[in-house]
């Protein structure tokens, strides 16, 4: 065997082999001042109704004035959320929803989302790259806080989300890189 086809194949068997490395990886990350769901919670956790200020949250790293990835709930949207059934007596709600609805458009509600999102392909680098299979791990978490606000006092503090998020998408197209002209050529006779 010559020493330019024994170069030949050692280079093709670390094309096969050690691809996995040249899959794309990727992140998605919504700004947030917490690193983990826990950092969040806690901080959300500090949050005390018709105790903390409004001026207070943003040390907290809930700012509703500068924040990003806040959402400002409006008064009938509030009414929808925290107090959905008419058939409950108002003496039956939580003191800050209380509070909220008698305030009427006076109370603001503020919807904060925090989420980390990595995304790593899997598998082997041919399949992949010629599109017959894809598969992609995806980890990370999400957290939302809703604050509920009158005259400068927190309402009602409610949180949400999900401290691991961890799933695979798996995609396999039979006809590799053509599936999609496939896809692309049945909808133009289709339409």
């Amino acid at each position: 065997m010559s020493l330019r086809r024994l170069v030949s194949v050692v280079l093709l068997c670390l094309l096969a082999t050690g691809c996995s490395s040249m899959l794309p990886r990727g992140s998605t990350s919504t700004p947030s001042p917490f690193s983990t769901f826990d950092e969040a919670e806690d901080a959300a956790e500090k949050i005390v109704p018709f105790k903390t200020l409004v001026s207070e949250l943003k040390g907290l790293g809930f700012d509703p004035e500068a924040g990003t990835n806040v959402t400002l709930i409006p008064y009938p949207e509030i009414i929808a959320r925290l107090a959905p059934y008419q058939g409950v007596p108002l003496a039956e709600l939580d003191p800050g929803i209380r509070r909220c609805i008698q305030a009427q458009r006076a109370c603001r509600a503020y919807r904060f989302h925090f989420a980390r999102e990595d995304r790593a392909r899997e598998g082997s680098f041919w399949p992949d790259f010629f599109n017959v299979r894809r598969v992609t791990s995806i980890k990370g978490w999400w957290f939302d806080a809703l604050v509920v606000v009158s005259d400068g006092t927190v309402l009602f503090r409610n949180v949400s989300g999900q401290a691991r998020t961890d799933r695979v998408e798996k995609q396999t197209n039979p006809l590799g890189p053509f599936q999609r002209a496939g896809e692309s050529a049945g909808s133009a006779l289709i339409n």
